[in-house]
């Protein structure tokens, strides 16, 4: 073990207090093609950023830069190319293809990319599905492994951890496909109120405690399977420097940011089929009720995403026009929540909580406070508006990095969340209805809330009579 170099856990790699975009002590100028401002790196030619990431004997780069390096990278260059030049420039570099190695030269510098390829593996292991990764790899490590036995154990125990980390990812997937499939298969909404047999939500769970925990379960689940490198490759365009393809011809590798994104929507139709659902008044009240409490408790817990999607529920129109029902529920509660998720000055109230808990989260003793689920279609449209509010590259062809740092210390920080251990106990018959309870579509909800409480206009009149 003696003279490798630590290896952080992939965590402390993101913290936002140990991000630290400053790489490099050279206030202005130039080096080897990277131009620094105030001690940043700033841009430079890809060329130049690839050889920066690349290690030698007395060289190693930052956490931060290998990071935002191979976060946005993937914008200009394919994951598998990008392995593979950097293997070339190491045979080059390190004289791996002379007949006789120089083996007490090696011995400094294996340490430090069998480091380069573990941090690579540990945060992009969605890049390794590809056979040629796994190519690469395999030949940088047969190339070394004659200088020290300890080359091979150490590619065993990387190839193992990465093998293992798919595994569960993928496993993870596939249960949520089964139960989208599931759920879209044979429940595709009712038209209309379907028979009393239809279990309700309450008699799962009357707890608003017990919901939010298990809510924040289904998030932490679904929010541990999206990779670092999704939030970039949902937003791939044509690289101007390479007129003649995307980067990523084949589909864009988003699927469990997409999966969330759809769990989001159920979870906001759920709610609206469960207020709309009862034929009293006085249920739909307390169902109401039932749902503030949950979304407060949400909110105390640190998931925002779920407390959005209740009170997106909330707000749909087939429920806020039970102005009868409304009468009957204790409002000044929603209000306040309400309040918290007005978008008014850009989400200004909702950014101040989310701060907030993350500030929370970094100073936490438990699990418990390290939760912070954010309101997760606002964190992709600001990392859309990141993407589409400056180029990629500059005017001389160089690469933007500054826009990157900026990129990374975004993703970087939801990367911290998401990979928070679960502290609640799970309950799986919860969760299970949760997946599984079958929704309304938009006009089924439309039905439901007209049986409930008839049309008040002609608008309504027309469209409840369209709709029968």
């Amino acid at each position: 073990q003696k003279g490798m170099p630590q290896t952080l856990s992939s965590t402390s790699m993101f913290t936002p207090c140990g991000f630290s975009p400053h790489l490099h002590t050279a206030k202005e100028g130039e080096q080897g093609g990277l131009i620094f401002q105030d001690g940043n790196l700033t841009s430079a030619s890809l060329d130049a950023l690839i050889q920066h990431l690349i290690p030698t004997t007395d060289y190693y780069p930052e956490k931060a830069y290998i990071f935002t390096f191979l976060l946005s990278s993937r914008l200009f260059i394919e994951p598998h190319e990008l392995l593979s030049r950097v293997c070339h420039k190491c045979i080059e570099q390190q004289r791996l293809d002379d007949p006789v190695l120089d083996k007490a030269r090696i011995r400094k510098f294996g340490p430090k990319i069998l480091q380069l390829l573990t941090e690579w593996t540990e945060t992009f292991p969605y890049d390794f599905q590809e056979e040629r990764m796994i190519g690469h790899l395999k030949d940088m490590i047969h190339r070394i492994a004659p200088c020290d036995e300890a080359y091979w154990k150490k590619m065993n125990q990387l190839l193992q951890a990465l093998n293992q980390k798919l595994a569960t990812l993928s496993h993870g997937q596939e249960g949520i496909v089964k139960i989208s499939t599931a759920v879209s298969d044979k429940l595709v909404a009712f038209k209309t109120k379907p028979p009393s047999i239809q279990r309700e939500i309450l008699s799962v769970c009357s707890d608003p405690y017990t919901l939010a925990q298990q809510l924040t379960h289904v998030e932490l689940e679904r929010l541990s399977h999206i990779g670092p490198e999704e939030f970039v490759q949902a937003f791939v365009h044509k690289d101007p420097l390479d007129g003649t393809k995307p980067c990523f011809s084949e589909q864009k590798k988003t699927s469990n940011l997409e999966a969330y994104v759809k769990w989001f929507n159920r979870l906001c139709y759920l709610v609206a089929t469960e207020i709309c659902m009862p034929a009293k008044k006085k249920q739909r009240a307390q169902v109401i009720e039932f749902f503030i409490d949950v979304a407060r408790e949400c909110f105390n817990i640190g998931n925002f995403n779920s407390l959005m999607a209740i009170i997106s529920g909330m707000n749909m129109s087939p429920v806020s026009r039970l102005k009868k029902t409304w009468s009957k529920v204790k409002t000044a509660k929603f209000f306040i929540l309400e309040h918290q998720m007005d978008p008014t000055g850009n989400f200004y109230n909702y950014r101040t909580a989310l701060r907030g808990a993350a500030h929370r989260s970094l100073t936490a003793h438990s699990n418990r406070e390290k939760i912070v689920i954010p309101f997760f279609s606002l964190l992709i449209k600001d990392i859309y508006f990141l993407n589409e509010g400056c180029a990629n590259r500059l005017p001389n062809g160089h690469v933007n990095f500054e826009k990157f740092l900026e990129l990374a210390k975004q993703v970087g920080e939801f990367i911290t969340w998401k990979q928070v251990e679960c502290p609640f106990e799970q309950d799986p018959n919860i969760i299970h209805y949760l997946h599984t309870a079958p929704i309304f579509t938009e006009d089924g909800l439309y039905l439901a809330s007209y049986e409930s409480e008839s049309p008040e206009n002609q608008t309504e009149k027309d469209r409840w009579k369209s709709l029968r």
